[in-house]
């Protein structure tokens, strides 16, 4: 697959996997804090769940069998 996009997917699932931790740990929601509350922040979600279903391929790669991973 394309190296470039799987480094985007990893990146933005991180960002979001921070902002859950900071929502699950301070209850503050650093997406709203920067902008706020309408549409943004919806599809912000949106393209880190999306992300977050592209990085399920990621599965198929992964060959345990062996021991040596990706």
């Amino acid at each position: 697959m394309n190296k470039a996009l799987d480094v985007a997917a990893l990146t933005i699932c991180i960002i979001g996997a921070i902002n859950w931790g900071l929502i699950g740990f301070f209850n503050f929601n650093l997406v709203s804090f920067i902008f706020g509350t309408g549409w943004l922040p919806r599809i912000i979600y949106a393209i880190v769940g999306l992300c977050g279903l592209y990085l399920l391929t990621f599965y198929g790669k992964v060959n345990v069998s062996d021991g040596t991973g990706i």
